[in-house]
């Protein structure tokens, strides 16, 4: 998948098409999840704002340190929560979720993008090479949407 992420944003420039289409391959490449996207960092507001997404409607704002996708940001480090449920703060933007992984995403001077957030109906769906690959995955995205 990560190949093909390359491939597909080869020389194109425009983060919005970027992450579109990346959030397009995870929802066709990844079985079992009904929610594939990003919220990106808006710093005059410290919060996270709705981005590109494959799935039902969600939430559009979530304050830094909020919920899965809020704790990823601030602790600059991947959230794989096997039931939503349990996750203290959780913010349930779609009752029907309850696994996710987040990844927070940084450009090279560690500035925050934002993170990419993936659902699942199934309690306990990502394992630890799911989330190897998500981070491979992202890594790869962030070469794309860097521009610094």
């Amino acid at each position: 998948m990560t190949q093909q992420l390359d491939a597909l944003l080869f020389q194109e420039e425009d983060q919005t098409a970027n992450l579109a289409n990346a959030s397009a391959l995870l929802m066709q490449s990844l079985p079992d999840i009904n929610w594939a996207g990003f919220y990106l960092y808006q710093q005059s507001t410290d919060e996270l704002n709705l981005g590109p997404f494959q799935g039902k409607v969600a939430c559009m704002h979530i304050k830094n340190g909020a919920g899965v996708c809020g704790k990823a940001l601030q602790t600059k480090k991947v959230q794989r929560i096997a039931n939503v449920h349990d996750f203290p703060g959780h913010i349930a933007c779609d009752s029907d979720s309850n696994a996710e992984l987040v990844v927070p995403l940084f450009t090279k001077t560690c500035q925050p993008i934002g993170v990419m957030d993936i659902d699942s109906t199934t309690l306990a769906r990502f394992t630890t090479e799911d989330q190897s690959e998500l981070i491979e995955f992202a890594t790869v995205l962030v070469q794309h949407i860097d521009s610094n």
